[in-house]
């Protein structure tokens, strides 16, 4: 059998690591499919490098982690369920923003594509999967954006203004399946210019998701506390949907985007790259590339629940399906 090499992701950040070495062969190691286990229940993130560069390889990771769920949405693109359960397929082709900006925002001065806020993967959902692997097929040049953030919520909280924080410390952030960035009510750092079809799917979709609802600061096992909210798909506090509560939530996300941004890790891809992170734990983004370029990431997602989500009103969706119907 081979072995791995693993060194922390960076000296400055309170989580990540990166491990070299990934085979077919060394994960069918137990001992080091344990050590694997055991490298990110400890540091919430591993950059895998030198990894062959194939959907047979994403899965078998993954498989290292958990059980592969199937994703919530019907309107996220998969690759073969049959072949490949689990892999859903995020592709942007170019787009000319001075014929069609739809999609599209504006930040930092710059029109780019792709963008995604602070966030945490299944917020519209009751139960919280456990992690996700991630993989660029086809990115924009270095330079042109396209990384993927990722900021550690145990750091977060330690970080969080003391006195913003023990406002929410035991309050309930509420989500919902819209991810269009035009209806984003809170934390809003960007300008938008319109929706494009999918996105609008998307949004008839979320209407048979009923609101999640998810805590904005939660304890894990070993006794730390994560803050665990961001600004996508958020769209208010419960029990405090009145412009107190309001004012409080864009306070809220406004601090989650200063203090992400200050420690983030920004993750330029390679072909060769996988990268597994922590749902409970790490926020992650994507900042966003030319639109002038084309993107295709692939992500499996690993099954589990933290248990603290649920819906609104203890709603199932098939419940919301029957009352849309009616």
């Amino acid at each position: 059998m081979g072995d791995i090499k693993v060194r922390d992701l960076r000296a400055d950040l309170s989580f990540g690591a990166i491990v070299e070495g990934i085979t077919y062969e060394t994960l069918a190691d137990p001992r080091i499919r344990g050590q694997l286990v055991e490298i990110f229940e400890d540091r919430g993130m591993i950059v895998f490098t030198g990894v062959e560069p194939s959907q047979k390889m994403q899965v078998a990771l993954s498989n290292v982690f958990g059980p592969l769920k199937k994703h919530p949405t019907a309107t996220t693109p998969r690759v073969d369920e049959e072949m490949m359960p689990g892999v859903i397929d995020m592709h942007s082709m170019p787009q000319d923003p001075e014929k069609d900006k739809s999609g599209l925002i504006e930040m930092n001065g710059k029109i780019v594509a792709r963008h995604a806020p602070w966030h945490f993967d299944h917020a519209y959902n009751d139960k919280l999967n456990h992690a996700g692997i991630l993989r660029a097929i086809i990115n924009a040049p270095k330079g042109e954006g396209g990384r993927t953030g990722f900021a550690d919520g145990v750091q977060l909280y330690k970080d969080f203004d003391p006195v913003l924080r023990a406002k929410i410390e035991h309050l309930n952030a509420i989500y919902t399946l819209d991810v269009r960035l035009s209806k984003q009510p809170f934390g809003r750092n960007f300008t938008t210019f319109g929706d494009t079809p999918a996105l609008l799917r998307t949004a008839e979709e979320a209407k048979t998701f009923p609101r999640a609802m998810h805590p904005m600061v939660w304890t894990r096992k070993d006794g730390k506390k994560v803050m665990h909210v961001g600004p996508w798909m958020c769209v208010g506090i419960e029990n405090h949907e009145d412009a107190e509560g309001n004012a409080l939530c864009e306070e809220v996300m406004q601090e989650v985007i200063r203090k992400c941004d200050a420690k983030a890790y920004w993750h330029d891809w390679k072909p060769t790259d996988m990268l597994i992170w922590d749902n409970w734990r790490v926020m992650h983004a994507v900042e966003g590339c030319n639109p002038m370029y084309e993107r295709r990431t692939q992500r499996t997602t690993i099954e589990g629940d933290y248990g603290l989500g649920y819906f609104e009103g203890g709603k199932k969706i098939g419940e919301v399906n029957r009352e849309i119907a009616t």
